[in-house]
This record gives structure tokens, C-alpha cells and sequence, in this order.
């Protein structure tokens, strides 16, 4: 498409743990979507990624309409300097693309004794509580925290109720969806993972009122305020759709798609060995939780990509027909050898 050696290398990265992290929505099978946005210009390969404004621990970054796969690790890269002189860094991203899990970018802080902190926000597929209009993304939000002797502790969700991707998975497998995940256009709950083409809204973390939806509408408006409306990107229905064949609003309130990431030091609290013996010692005794169930354990945060990282690194990451084929089409367009 154009980008150079090193982002990528950065995208294809970003994308390839998204798949062994068994997240295979935001993996490979997203490249099309990428190629389809670069060929409506509205991806620039060769981007003048800068800081455009900061203080000693904050700052706002402009993607240049980048991939946000490339942008969001540069504006961690900012944070996490930041944080290594003064403790803690926040950097708010505009005009920037899908940046793919916000796993990845958080778990650059980690590498560092850092907390870290990843969100975006995104095509407005969501219906808040009460609402038939599609007004939020489904902007994920991503906390990590390094451990001693055990993985991280990665806290990775979508704000709504099921992220647009799990609805790809389903229409390929030819599969319905859980109730509480979808409304049709007139406001009903539907099991359609096609809804959303005729006009349905995804839901709320919670699905409805009575089970907690207006805490869903609350963190996705969060996300959506602190990597937009601080940032200057575009906000709300305003944000650009991620499929290349939907024009981006005529009136638009910023620029491109906002994320907001953040690094804190462990050590800006207490020695970083005494936060994760402590954290280990978390970690185990909700491991050894007491359950309904005596065959299920409690899981904790991130444990199930971290499992399927590691057998995909020893069996290869399986996929669907339909991607293979998207990629082989790709391959063709671009003049390198298909899969086999």
C-alpha cells in the first residue's frame, strides 16, 4: 500500500497478536478493510505522525490520517516517556484509523514496569440506553498490569454489549447471536448478526436497563469524550465508518478517529517487586476461589488470550475459509505469492 519497512512491519505485527491472542476479529481478517479504506484515500501510508500540543505529562497527537496501527504505538511510545521522567503520561490521538486491539498498545507499558492504558473510539454502531439511533462505537478499553511469577493482568472489553467483530464472525460461520447483543431498527432484541445492515444499533455493555445498559452507555461515553472530544477528533455520529463503501458524515466535528493512551509507573506508588508479589498474591487467591461450579475456575483478566497465544505459537492460528480466500484476493491484487 505504501507504508514503509518499518510500519509495515509495526501494522503487520499489531495485527498477527491480535490473532494469536485468539482475537480473530481484529487480526488478518481485517487487512481487507485497510486495503478497501487506503483505496478511498482515506488511509495515508506515508504520515507525518507529530505531537501537536503538550505539557510535561500530557500531550495530543495528530495521526495524519495514518493507519491507526502505526499511530497509537507512537502515541504509547510518547506516554511511556513521559512517565519514565515524571511518573505517569497521557497522550489524547486525533486523525488517526482503527488501531486494532487496544491490548497491544497497553501492553507496551508493561514491558516497562508500567501500567498501561489503551482506548479508541469508533464507527457509531451502538444504541445508548433508551435510544434507537446508533450514536457510540464499540470503544474497547484496555488496562494492564504487570505481574511477578504469572502473566499480566489485562482487563481488554468492549463497551458494548458484544464488539462488531464477534457479528463478522457469526455472518461468516452462518451462525445467530446471543440475545442482548443486537436491536433491529424498531428498538427489539434479534439474534440477526445481519441486523445492523438494516438498520439495527449493537447494545450497551449490559444489553438493557434493567440489567446495567446505562453502565455500558457510561464507560463508551467515557471513551468516547476522553479520545475524541479531548483530542479533537470526531466524536459520537460523527465518527468515520469503518467500511470503505459508508462516505464519512458530511459535517464532521474533528479529526478522523480518536484514542486515548496512558503509562503509569508502578514505582510512583511502591517498589514495583512489592506491587507484583502483591498482584501475584491477588491473582492466586482468586484463582483459588471457591465457584458454583467445581468444574470451572475463575478466570481472570486476559488469561484466556494468553492461553490461546500459547498453543497458537505452537499450532499455527487457524482460519476460516473466508478470510484465507480475502487474503488470496489481496495477494493477487498486490502481486505476491498466495497461501497455499
Amino acid at each position: 500500500m505504501g507504508c514503509n519497512a518499518e510500519h509495515s512491519r509495526l501494522a503487520a505485527d499489531v495485527l498477527l497478536r491480535s490473532d494469536l491472542r485468539g482475537i480473530d476479529s481484529h487480526g488478518v481478517a481485517r487487512l481487507k478493510g485497510y486495503v478497501r479504506l487506503w483505496e478511498k484515500k482515506r488511509i495515508n501510508t506515508s504520515p507525518d505522525i507529530k505531537i501537536v500540543h503538550q505539557t510535561a505529562t500530557t500531550a495530543t497527537v495528530d495521526g495524519d490520517a495514518g493507519l491507526g496501527l502505526v499511530v497509537a504505538p507512537f502515541a504509547m511510545q510518547v506516554a511511556m516517556e513521559k512517565a519514565a521522567q515524571y511518573g505517569s503520561g497521557w497522550v489524547a490521538v486525533r486523525n488517526s484509523n482503527h488501531f486494532g486491539i487496544a491490548g497491544y498498545h497497553a501492553l507496551m507499558a508493561v514491558e516497562k514496569d508500567m501500567i498501561g492504558f489503551a482506548m479508541t473510539n469508533a464507527s457509531p454502531l451502538v444504541a445508548p440506553t433508551y435510544s434507537s439511533e446508533r450514536l457510540l462505537g464499540t470503544n474497547p478499553m484496555c488496562y494492564a498490569f504487570p505481574a511477578g511469577k504469572y502473566p499480566p493482568v489485562i482487563v481488554d472489553m468492549a463497551t458494548s454489549a458484544a464488539a462488531n467483530g464477534k457479528l463478522e464472525i457469526a455472518q461468516r460461520l452462518g451462525k445467530q447471536v446471543p440475545e442482548g447483543w443486537i436491536q433491529d431498527a424498531a428498538g427489539n432484541i434479534t439474534t440477526d448478526p445481519h441486523a445492523l445492515k438494516s438498520g439495527g444499533a449493537l447494545l450497551p455493555l449490559g444489553s438493557d436497563a434493567d440489567h446495567g445498559s446505562h453502565k455500558g452507555f457510561g464507560l463508551s461515553a467515557t471513551v468516547d469524550i476522553l479520545s475524541a472530544v479531548l483530542s479533537g477528533a470526531n466524536y459520537g455520529p460523527w465518527v468515520p465508518p469503518f467500511v470503505a463503501f459508508l462516505d464519512p458524515p458530511a459535517d464532521p466535528v474533528g479529526s478522523g478517529i480518536g484514542h486515548f493512551v496512558g503509562a503509569m509507573r508502578v514505582d510512583g506508588f511502591r517498589p514495583v517487586d512489592e506491587f507484583k508479589a502483591h498482584l501475584d498474591n491477588w491473582i492466586e487467591r482468586f484463582k483459588s476461589s471457591a465457584t458454583v461450579d467445581p468444574n470451572q475456575k475463575v478466570i481472570i483478566p486476559g488469561e484466556p488470550e494468553l492461553e490461546a497465544e500459547a498453543d497458537r505459537k505452537v499450532n499455527g492460528i487457524p482460519l476460516v475459509e473466508e478470510v484465507a480466500n480475502d487474503l488470496n484476493v489481496l495477494a493477487e491484487k498486490f502481486g505476491v505469492e498466495p497461501m497455499s
